[in-house]
């Protein structure tokens, strides 16, 4: 899965071209969206890796329930061929009986890893949405911030870093 793209370039550019040359707020607006638009190539990358990471682990995860489903297709095979045998009036083999025993521990075992693989692919998902809602807060941040530097309204661009604060929350505690 790709990482989500974050076209921010023009409007970090268009806030950096009408603040050129003044002082004040709007060089703050500039430095601010300039620092929103890090931290949001950080968190996709982030968000592109986990959402990877997570689709790899469900992969392997569908990988050992086909697995598990083989040996318990054998296994049913060979009660099936003992059923049969008993009820011919025969005894089955030994052999068959350990095997049946073998095939229920090995199944014991993929199951663990299994579920095991189940649990890691949903916590790198878990941490994939965190940090894709981090990016769209910093996109929504850049966004407003680029308005209050077009409406000169600085009330726009402390709303901006308000939505870049709360980016940054779910950036850090994709972590913890």
């Amino acid at each position: 899965m790709e990482a989500p793209e974050v076209p921010l370039e023009q409007v970090t550019e268009d806030v950096h071209h009408h603040s050129h040359g003044k002082g004040g707020w709007t060089l703050g607006v500039a430095l601010t969206t300039a620092l929103l638009a890090v931290l949001a190539a950080i968190a996709s990358l982030l968000a592109g890796h986990y959402a990877n990471e997570g689709m790899l682990e469900q992969m392997k995860a569908s990988n050992h329930w086909s697995y598990y489903q083989s040996k318990s297709v054998k296994e049913n095979i060979l009660r099936s061929k003992l059923d049969l045998l008993e009820a011919l009036g025969k005894s089955g083999s030994e052999k068959d009986r350990e095997k049946i025993a073998g095939y229920k521990h090995e199944q014991e075992e993929i199951r663990a890893e299994a579920d095991k693989e189940s649990k890691e692919s949903e916590h790198h998902m878990h941490l994939h949405m965190k940090l894709a809602r981090s990016v769209t807060l910093f996109q929504v941040a850049i966004g407003i911030s680029a308005i209050a530097v077009l409406t000169h309204k600085k009330l726009f661009w402390f709303a901006g870093i308000v939505c870049g604060a709360v980016g940054s929350v779910l950036l850090a505690t994709a972590f913890l």
